[in-house]
């Protein structure tokens, strides 16, 4: 940082907040136009899987494109257009979780590797699987085959958590139990769709939105929204529940899901459907 930053040590931020990994909120110095990223950056965020700062061979730093810098010894110098708003951590500017794992991932061709990285950002709740999916789309490493198959257990892990949470909103919210992840179809008529949650007695279906971008964005969403229109119409109520609803607002969503289950009782009865094992 003293050697990329524009004007290192100039003056002290006016104060940094703790971050989960942090010392106690203290005045950080000023690193005009320089952000550590890459592993270092996951190192001090706290990640086990990146290695100990002292085993880099190179600390990555990112700088405006315009800068006039080059790689120096264990600086190694990142051109971006866009310099992100760092996190302090011990009061170093830090680049943010989704844009350290991309700067990371660009330089690692081991797949057990980027899949760690990937899976403890999410497992350890610093950032979600679709902001990771936007910076990786914007890096354009999506088609490199050791990403993507990293990428698939990303998205699993999302899923998994969601899930866990949407077990927890109906235990600790003291919702009626539903059926859990269930196909429904019309008795001998087609398949109408696979749901995470069902009250049959009501006719409402919870569906989580685990989309993420650049992986089919616009087919998943028309699925979406044929499932939703063709359930609709049998009167069933779909509720769409998306991964950053439940960790921010779990209440608030419990609240969403009781309203759609009380009100059922006014709605005209829904059409029979048979509920199956998914």
């Amino acid at each position: 940082l003293s050697y990329a930053a524009r004007t290192p040590f100039r003056e002290p931020a006016a104060g940094v907040p703790a971050q989960p990994n942090a010392d106690d909120p203290r005045p950080a110095p000023h690193y005009a136009d320089a952000v550590i990223t890459g592993l270092a950056a996951l190192t001090l965020h706290g990640f086990s899987s990146a290695p100990p700062l002292l085993s880099l061979d190179s600390i990555d730093v990112l700088v405006p494109r315009l800068r006039r810098l080059r790689t120096v010894g264990c600086a190694r110098v990142i051109r971006t257009a866009s310099l992100p708003t760092p996190s302090y951590v011990t009061g170093l500017p830090v680049a943010p979780v989704p844009r350290a794992l991309a700067d990371a991932v660009a330089e690692l061709v081991d797949v057990d590797s980027v899949r760690r990285l990937l899976t403890e950002a999410v497992r350890g709740g610093h950032t979600e699987p679709a902001t990771v999916m936007r910076e990786l789309t914007q890096a354009r490493l999506l088609n490199r085959p050791h990403v993507a198959d990293a990428v698939d257990s990303l998205l699993a892990e999302g899923r998994a958590i969601a899930e866990d949470q949407l077990y927890r909103m109906v235990r600790e919210f003291a919702l009626p139990d539903p059926v859990w992840n269930v196909d429904l179809r019309l008795p001998g008529g087609p398949h109408l769709g696979g749901v995470d949650a069902y009250w049959p007695e009501q006719a409402v279906a919870v569906e989580l939105d685990t989309r993420t971008p650049g992986r089919q964005d616009d087919a998943l969403w028309s699925e979406y929204a044929r499932k939703r229109e063709t359930l609709e119409r049998l009167g069933v109520t779909v509720v769409h529940l998306t991964p950053r609803k439940l960790r921010e607002s779990l209440e608030q969503q419990a609240a969403v899901v009781r309203t759609a289950l009380m009100a059922s009782s006014d709605r005209d009865p829904a059409a029979y459907v048979v509920v199956l094992p998914r």
